[in-house]
């Protein structure tokens, strides 16, 4: 079986599989969530001691796995600690960990470093879906969901936008030290790739079935935004990869790479999503 085959058939497989769960919503996305942080995590570690860093990787992995489900737990009313209480008390742990394990010659400032950052970078951005989901833009299982949906989409459609336009117009290098493959005509056709996709959403699933819509100005910031940081998302992980010398994040998609080769780009855009949702989003026209 080709590359290619492979990537299709993980398509397939996983595409639909993660739309039943954002239906589904409450624990099942939680728990997805939490297992794909937590395997991120893992992959994030590796690559960080393959260039030298000594992340508290048992501690940290736990912490992404957890961060998701206590994401949910606030959604549930059980737990309403905010994240300026959170992330404080949090470093402050990983720091008396790292001295208590390793001793003041063990890199502390170092493990706690990339170790809250580990974390933070999975399991804290992956929640932002499960916010997405249950925040007040929309009511009803459906509307939650195609929240979630659009940015997820319109991050394949930068990506793939980028892909097209710089094998067809080639030119100069995007960040050449970074990621060889990518152009500005590549960034450039993302961003429109993006733009059109966004309105096409908003026209077809968010007006009719969600009643939310953005103004011409609003959909354009958002296509734009989006692309942006899904671009930004896939450069600082190629960094992460090209300072560590690894060329997979990991294996778990076949054809694909690991977690952190998938969902770089989504670990910048959801986060973005939901601000600028609060932002720019309007009732459909007819129910203002």
């Amino acid at each position: 079986m080709n590359e290619l085959a492979r990537r299709v058939i993980v398509a397939l497989i996983g595409a639909p599989l993660a739309i039943g769960l954002i239906w589904i919503g409450d624990a099942a996305l939680a728990t997805l969530l939490s297992a794909m942080a937590a395997i991120g995590a893992w992959e994030f570690y590796r690559i960080a001691r393959e260039g030298g860093g000594t992340p508290m990787g048992a501690i940290g992995i736990t912490l992404s796995a957890l961060i998701p489900l206590a994401v949910h737990a606030r959604y549930l009313g059980v737990a309403d600690l905010p994240i300026a209480v959170i992330v404080p008390m949090l470093a402050i742990g990983l720091l008396a960990a790292s001295i208590w394990m390793r001793g003041v010659q063990g890199k502390p400032l170092e493990a706690t470093s990339s170790t809250l950052f580990g974390a933070l970078y999975t399991g804290g951005t992956l929640s932002f879906a499960y916010a997405l989901r249950y925040h007040n833009y929309a009511v009803g299982d459906l509307a939650g969901a195609l929240v979630v949906i659009v940015p997820v989409v319109l991050t394949w459609a930068s990506d793939t936008g980028a892909y097209f336009s710089g094998r067809l117009i080639g030119g100069r290098k995007l960040m050449p030290s970074v990621s060889p493959g990518k152009t500005i005509a590549g960034a450039i056709g993302a961003v429109v790739t993006t733009v059109v996709v966004a309105y096409a959403l908003m026209q077809w699933l968010l007006v009719p079935h969600a009643q939310l819509a953005f103004t011409t100005l609003g959909v354009v910031t958002f296509g734009v935004l989006i692309s942006v940081t899904a671009q930004i998302g896939d450069l600082a992980e190629s960094l992460l990869k090209r300072e560590a010398g690894v060329k997979d994040s990991g294996t778990l998609f076949p054809g694909h790479g690991g977690v952190l080769d998938r969902l770089d780009s989504l670990f910048f855009v959801l986060p973005t999503a939901y601000v600028l949702y609060d932002w720019l989003l309007i009732p459909a026209p007819g129910l203002r």
